[in-house]
C-alpha cells in the first residue's frame, strides 16, 4: 500500500518577502517548448537513513526555492503583453513524498537494483501515475501555455527498496537542462549543509538575472505578426523511446573514423551525432520514400552559457540560456537525404555538424533576439521537432549537467533521466546522458542515448548490424 504525504513548501524567508514579486519571462525563454520538463534523479539510500533523507530533502528544497524565486508560483500575463513568473507571499510549491518500499509492494514497484538493471529505463518504473504530478508531464499541452497561469514547478520524492527517485517538474520557460542542473547542484549543496551541520552555500544573485537574453517589449504599433503555432506534421508516426549505451572505447573508435582526412578537429559529439543521423536516415528513407535530393532537417540545442563573454554569465544562471541551431537557418546549404545516407563520407557529416554548432555565437544570438522582440505572440515561436517532416532530428546534450557529481550529504546521484510516456514520446528527439555513477561501473562505461523513433520501425534500428557494432541496446525507455 502506497503511503503518501503532501507538503506545500514555503520558500525559506517567505515571512518577510514582498506581497508580490515578478520575474520577467525572457525573450529567449519563449523559444523553448510549451511544455514541462520531467526529470528523475536516482539515488542509493540505506533503509535506516530514509526518514532523515526525506526531512533533509524537504528543508533543502525550502532553502533552494528561497534563493531561486521564479520557481515559486505561476506564470501570468503582463500589462505590456509579455509574461512574468509571479511569486506571491503566500505562494507554495508542492512536494509529494511517497513510500513505495514495503515488502508487499515488491511486485508492484521496482527496487533501485531493478532500475539499474534496466539502464534506468522509464518503463521499468511501472504505472506512471505514481511518478508524475499532473498536468506537469512532458509533452506539448494547452495547460503549459503561459496565458493559462501554469504552475511553475513541483517535486516528488519516491522512496523505493534500496533507494530514492527524486522527480522534478518545471515549466520549460523556467529552465533548460543546464538551468535545471544549476538548481540541482545548489539543492545538493543546501542538503549537504543540513546533513552535515555546516554553513549554507552562497547563491550568486546574478544567477537570477537574465537581462542578457531579454529585450524590452516594443510599442504596440511596432509589433508584427509572427508564425502560427507549429502543429504535428501529418506524416509523423507514434513513437517509442529507445535506450542505447555507447562504450567509451566505441566512442573513441567512432571519432577516429569520423575525423576529416586532413586532421581537422571534430568532437566525439560530432562523430556519434553524425553516425546516428546516417543510420536513422538510411533505415527510414525506404519507408517514407523522401526524395534523395530533398533537404533534410537536423538541429541541436546549444548551451550558450559557455559561449557568452560580453559579459560572461554564471554557470548556474537560471531560465533558458540555450539556442537551437536549425539546419534550415544556416548561412550555408542544407544537406540532402542522399548526402546523409551515403553520398557524403561520415567525416563530412561530422564536419557539417561542427559547422552548425559553430554558428551559435553570442553576436548571432543577440541579432536573433533583437528581431524576435518585435513579434506580438512569442509563444508561437517554440521549438517542436515533430512539426517537421519525418526523419527530422533535434539532439539535446545532457552530458554537462553532470548531476552524479552533486554531493547531497546523504549520497551522490547514480544518474538522471528525462521521463516521457504517450504523447510525450516525441519522435526525432535524441538525448545524450552522461555515464552512470557507482562503485561497480566499469572503465568502459560511456554515455547513454535516448532515441525517440517510430515505434513500428524501432526493431530495424535495434537489429541493424552496423549500428550494433557501436551502440548497445538497453531497452525501451518510454512509449
Amino acid at each position: 500500500m502506497v503511503t503518501k504525504h503532501l507538503h506545500n513548501l514555503h520558500p525559506h524567508g517567505w515571512e518577510t518577502s514582498p506581497d508580490e514579486e515578478r520575474f520577467k519571462v525572457s525573450t529567449l525563454d519563449y523559444l523553448t517548448g510549451l511544455c514541462y520538463t520531467h526529470f528523475a534523479v536516482y539515488f542509493r539510500i540505506p533503509e535506516l537513513e530514509k526518514p532523515r533523507v526525506a526531512t533533509v530533502l524537504k528543508e533543502g528544497l525550502e532553502r533552494t526555492l528561497g534563493q531561486i524565486g521564479h520557481l515559486c508560483g505561476t506564470i501570468e500575463k503582463d500589462a505590456d503583453g509579455g509574461h512574468s513568473f509571479v511569486k506571491r507571499k503566500d505562494s507554495t510549491v508542492q512536494l509529494v513524498v511517497q513510500w513505495l518500499d514495503t515488502p508487499e509492494d515488491s511486485t508492484t514497484f521496482p527496487s533501485i537494483d531493478d532500475l539499474e538493471e534496466s539502464g534506468f529505463a522509464g518503463l521499468a518504473l511501472g504505472d506512471f501515475k505514481h511518478w508524475r504530478i499532473e498536468p506537469m508531464t512532458y509533452g506539448e499541452k494547452p495547460e503549459a501555455h503561459p496565458d493559462c497561469s501554469p504552475v511553475v514547478s513541483a517535486f516528488m520524492a519516491n522512496f523505493i527498496r534500496g533507494g530514492l527517485v527524486f522527480i522534478t517538474h518545471m515549466h520549460h520557460y523556467a529552465n533548460d537542462v543546464m538551468g535545471w542542473a544549476g538548481f540541482i547542484h545548489q539543492l545538493a549543496e543546501n542538503c549537504r549543509a543540513i546533513w552535515t551541520g555546516t554553513p549554507f552555500p552562497p547563491w550568486d544573485p546574478s544567477c537570477n538575472d537574465v537581462s542578457i537574453v531579454t529585450r524590452p517589449v516594443p510599442p504596440a504599433e511596432q509589433q508584427i505578426d509572427g508564425p502560427l503555432i507549429p502543429q504535428l506534421h501529418p506524416d509523423q508516426k507514434p513513437g517509442q523511446c529507445l535506450l542505447f549505451h555507447l562504450p567509451k572505447s566505441k566512442a573513441a573508435e567512432l571519432k577516429r573514423i569520423a575525423t576529416p582526412p586532413d586532421g581537422t578537429w571534430i568532437s566525439t559529439y560530432d562523430a556519434f551525432a553524425a553516425f546516428i543521423w546516417r543510420t536513422a536516415t538510411r533505415l527510414r528513407q525506404p519507408v517514407f520514400q523522401t526524395p534523395l535530393d530533398s533537404p533534410i532537417f537536423w538541429s541541436e540545442s546549444v548551451d550558450m552559457r559557455r559561449r557568452m563573454s560580453e559579459p560572461p554569465v554564471h554557470p548556474r544562471i537560471q531560465h533558458n540560456v540555450l539556442w537551437a541551431a536549425l539546419s534550415d537557418q544556416m548561412p550555408f546549404p542544407q544537406l540532402t537525404h542522399g548526402d546523409v545516407i551515403s553520398d557524403k563520407a561520415l567525416w563530412e557529416l561530422a564536419a557539417y555538424i561542427r559547422m552548425v554548432t559553430n554558428t551559435q555565437t553570442q553576436a548571432n544570438l543577440d541579432t536573433a533576439l533583437d528581431a524576435v522582440a518585435y513579434i506580438k505572440d512569442k509563444t508561437n515561436l517554440n521549438i517542436r521537432i515533430n512539426s517537421k517532416p519525418p526523419m527530422s532530428i533535434i539532439t539535446t546534450d545532457h552530458r554537462a549537467a553532470d548531476v552524479a557529481t552533486a554531493d547531497f550529504g546523504f549520497g551522490r546521484p547514480i544518474c538522471h533521466r528525462h521521463l516521457q510516456r504517450g504523447d510525450g514520446v516525441t519522435v526525432g528527439v535524441h538525448v545524450v546522458y552522461p555515464p552512470i555513477f557507482g562503485e561497480d561501473v566499469g572503465l568502459d562505461e560511456g554515455n547513454m542515448f535516448a532515441i525517440m523513433y517510430e515505434k513500428e520501425l524501432a526493431p530495424d534500428l535495434v537489429a541493424d548490424e552496423e549500428f550494433r557494432q557501436f551502440f548497445e541496446y538497453r531497452g525501451v525507455d518510454g512509449e
